[in-house]
């Protein structure tokens, strides 16, 4: 038997193994879910490693090692995965082919396919339409007069997002919000986003925006996480509090879609499921995030397994943990505007910490910038209502101007 045919044996018995505490769990990406993850596993007795463009990542305070590579650095990817007992990842835009090296040489939990759909929002969206869950009326554009016909076809009102790439408002543009979407400015929104296909998306008359978590084992098993309900700003979470406070009809029509959409992805591990909640009682996806997201941050506080955990026990093999809520419970973003903003570039924690079940969570990121998420804060409380209080109370204390 070849060296090959041996690598190839060897993967295929620890896909089907557990992956033990003690083992090494590799994670591409080392950002701050890189760092929750890891700080998770850490806590469950895994070693854990990491692959980053930056050394100092937001990861590299809680990891045994730290590959330095861009996401689409194969030979990076490689280095990552020799000798680990299994791969996830915390960011979807990892280059196709470094998560094809991955997979080679160790469980790779989402796996390839998965990523390479989601990574792409025109892939993304493609295939939700296709596979019959329910979205938002969209067009695909690749040029700019593509996005003047889309533009005339949706009405005049729409957001365009770039395929690939953006996230937290970063790789988009809204259309014919503040008058008409003159030729000038579509020509100036198309080289905004840099003359790169893109998918344009109706405006919506909102009424709320909910996500849902659910994770999926490699056994099949699927445990979904009550849905959050999430408030945006200039297109960056601001906050979100888990439960989100809906009806048991809209709860359940909500699992029902992430429940199916992780099925048919046939992905193993986490897929967080973003919905609008339009004023006609419309449920409908906008984006999914194969990995932990923003929204559940709370669930460290909230539920019986952190979204962290549950990564983890993906990626390792082992049984899903239970996705109860516990106790109610809020986060709120710390963009780089608190420090900022603060009186001498210090925002005051003892004063947010001194409100009733909050609690302070900060990312080690060494530069403070605008739009830039340095931390979060969360609270507990009796009702989702009350935690939300507590931990927009906190916000308010830390010194910031309006």
């Amino acid at each position: 038997m070849s060296s090959a045919d041996d690598q190839r044996e060897t993967t295929e018995k620890s896909k089907a193994g557990v992956v033990e505490p003690g083992g090494l769990l590799a994670i591409l990406g080392g950002g701050q879910l890189g760092r929750m993850t890891a700080m998770a596993a850490r806590t469950m007795g895994y070693r854990v490693r990491v692959m980053d463009p930056e050394a100092e990542c937001p990861a590299s305070f809680v990891v045994d090692e730290v590959v330095v590579g861009k996401w689409d650095d194969v030979a990076a990817a490689r280095r990552l995965a020799a000798g680990a007992d299994a791969v996830t990842l915390e960011i979807e835009q990892i280059g196709v082919a470094a998560l094809r090296e991955v997979a080679a040489l160790a469980p790779l939990r989402p796996g390839v396919e998965p990523i390479r759909i989601i990574q792409d929002k025109i892939l993304q969206k493609n295939w939700l339409a296709e596979n019959g869950f329910p979205v938002g009326d969209f067009r695909v554009v690749t040029s700019e007069a593509e996005l003047a016909a889309a533009v005339t076809a949706l009405g005049g009102r729409v957001f365009v997002k770039t395929a690939r790439g953006g996230y937290d408002g970063r790789g988009q543009v809204r259309l014919g919000f503040d008058g008409p979407a003159t030729e000038a400015a579509i020509a100036e929104g198309w080289a905004a986003l840099g003359g790169r296909p893109a998918v344009v998306e109706l405006a919506l008359e909102l009424d709320f925006e909910i996500s849902v978590m659910a994770a999926r084992a490699p056994s099949g098993e699927v445990r979904c996480y009550p849905a959050a309900r999430n408030h945006h700003e200039r297109q960056i979470l601001a906050w979100s509090v888990l439960p989100a406070g809906i009806s048991e009809e809209l709860e359940a029509r909500a699992q029902e879609i992430a429940r199916g959409i992780v099925a048919a992805l046939e992905l193993e591990g986490l897929v967080c499921v973003e919905m609008f909640i339009t004023k006609s009682g419309e449920l409908l996806v906008n984006e999914l995030a194969p990995r932990p997201h923003n929204s559940y941050h709370q669930s460290e506080r909230a539920c019986a397994t952190s979204q962290f955990e549950q990564l983890v026990r993906c990626a390792c093999n082992l049984p899903l943990g239970d996705t109860e809520v516990l106790t109610p419970a809020a986060i709120v973003n710390l963009l780089g505007e608190v420090w900022i903003d603060a009186p001498g570039g210090k925002p005051d924690f003892a004063a947010a910490l001194a409100v009733p079940g909050v609690r302070l969570h900060l990312y080690e990121k060494r530069e403070a910038r605008v739009g830039r998420k340095m931390g979060h804060l969360s609270a507990t409380g009796a009702t989702a209502d009350e935690a939300l209080r507590r931990v927009l109370e906190a916000k308010e204390k830390l010194g910031t101007r309006e």
